[in-house]
C-alpha cells in the first residue's frame, strides 16, 4: 500500500471513532408498587412529560420513548419485579450522548410521587 491508502484508512478509522458513543447507564430505583402498576404510570409520566413512546412491551416491562425537542431526547425504561415490588431502571440520551445517570434523578423521584409511595 501507498501513503495515500494509509492516510485515508487512518482517516476512515478517525472518524468511525467519532460515531461511537458512550454506553448508557442506567439509573435504578425500587419502588413498594406491583410491577405491572409501575410500568403503566411510567409511561403516563413520559407521556404526561411529552415523550413520544415509540415502543412498549408491558411483557418484557420494557419501553423507548422520544421528545423531539433540539438536540433530541430519549428514555429507555425496564421495569422488572423485585420482591413484591418493581425495580425500575431508566437511562436516556440526548442526541446520540448519554446522559449522566444522575441527571435522572428527578425522573425518578416524579414517578414516585405518580405512584403515590414519595416519602
Amino acid at each position: 500500500m501507498n501513503l495515500r491508502h494509509w492516510v485515508l484508512i487512518a482517516l476512515l478509522a478517525g472518524l468511525a471513532g467519532c460515531a461511537t458513543t458512550a454506553p448508557l447507564e442506567p439509573r435504578e430505583l425500587v419502588y413498594t408498587t406491583p410491577t405491572e402498576e409501575t410500568f403503566r404510570k411510567a409511561i403516563d409520566l413520559m407521556v404526561e412529560q411529552g415523550y413520544v413512546v415509540r415502543h412498549a412491551d408491558i411483557a418484557l416491562g420494557r419501553a423507548e420513548a422520544s421528545l423531539a425537542r433540539w438536540p433530541g431526547y430519549q428514555l429507555q425504561l425496564q421495569v422488572s419485579e423485585e420482591g413484591s415490588g418493581s425495580r425500575v431502571s431508566v437511562s436516556a440520551l440526548r442526541g446520540s450522548q448519554p446522559l449522566p445517570p444522575y441527571l435522572l434523578d428527578p425522573w425518578l423521584v416524579a414517578l414516585q410521587h405518580k405512584l403515590g409511595v414519595a416519602p
